[in-house]
């Protein structure tokens, strides 16, 4: 049976997240819903990574077996016809080996998070990024995050509900650049725990407002203790990129 990977696209507002919930709609669901719509039968989608509610994807992948002869265009046509109307889109379908998987050969994952650092209310891009009224040193947030990069422990940074054996991670990139009046984080390692770019996002938008140091960042991660955090950044500005594979 062909497998295809998927490169996704959603607004994340609508759903509680990526993975089927008992308690709403999530995005999975909504994929396994439309496959089952043109293959029949209960398809599984498996995705390279969760995201929680209210958070978006540019780029989120996964795979899923196609039990009848449909080329990626066509696969790709037919998902996104019976994925209206809510706001998920088959950017890419692409037949991979048979034994390629979403999450487990996925050797590196992306985020973004979008801040909109002005003082009137949002308007066009409500629910898609996090407003701060108050000026913030772009600078002094990026000195701050300089303070990540590497491997550590993140239990600061991490949900006390995450799942990962080990708050252990490796950040391979932490940037912060002023894009006008956004100021854009960006966020690149083999996985991430659980809110770890939101509890990173709120520490670093308190660096800049003036509240902490960029020296503090580096106190709350030395911590190890989630008492030490500062602040848990809203899901309206995250999203996830891309993931990449060997």
């Amino acid at each position: 049976m062909p497998r295809f990977k998927l490169t996704i696209e959603y607004d994340g507002r609508p759903f509680m997240g990526w993975q089927r919930q008992a308690h709403g709609p999530s995005v999975q669901q909504c994929l396994e819903e439309a496959a089952a719509a043109i293959f029949g039968g209960t398809p599984l989608v498996y995705g390279c990574g969760r995201t929680d509610s209210g958070v978006h994807a540019l780029g989120q992948v996964a795979h899923v077996d196609c039990p009848k002869p449909l080329s990626p265009f066509r696969l790709s046509e037919a998902l996104n016809a019976r994925l209206r109307p809510h706001p998920i889109a088959i950017l890419e379908a692409e037949q991979v080996a048979d034994d390629f998987h979403a999450r487990f050969d996925c050797t590196g994952r992306a985020y973004r998070y979008v801040i909109h650092n002005r003082r009137a209310p949002l308007t066009l891009t409500a629910g898609r990024e996090w407003r701060i009224s108050k000026p913030l040193d772009e600078t002094a947030m990026a000195d701050a995050a300089a303070h990540l990069v590497g491997r550590h422990d993140f239990t600061t940074f991490r949900s006390v509900h995450c799942q990962a054996e080990s708050p252990v991670k490796t950040l391979t990139r932490l940037e912060v650049e002023r894009q006008g009046d956004h100021v854009v984080v960006e966020a690149d390692a083999p996985s991430f725990l659980h809110h770890q770019i939101r509890s990173i996002t709120g520490c670093l938008a308190m660096v800049g407002d003036g509240r902490w140091k960029p020296r503090d960042m580096k106190a709350a991660l030395d911590s190890k203790d989630r008492a030490a955090l500062g602040l848990n950044a809203p899901p309206d500005g995250l999203y996830f990129v891309r993931a990449t594979y060997e």
